[in-house]
């Protein structure tokens, strides 16, 4: 492969990476998710996992 060769791979490289983030640009922001809501879906897993190893206790 020459160096014209692997010029012209990135070239097309580069334009086909702007084209994919020019999409990416266009679609809407992804609101943030407030850490209230982060803490409340902890103390559910922690529940469930906790609730989990009752049960095989238990049975």
């Amino acid at each position: 492969m020459t160096v014209a060769d692997m010029n012209r791979l990135e070239q097309a490289a580069r334009i086909s990476m702007g084209e994919f983030e020019d999409s990416e640009a266009s679609a809407p922001p992804l609101a943030p998710v407030p850490p209230a809501t982060l803490r409340l879906v902890a103390l559910g897993l922690a529940t469930v996992i906790v609730a989990v190893v009752f049960f095989q206790l238990v049975y």
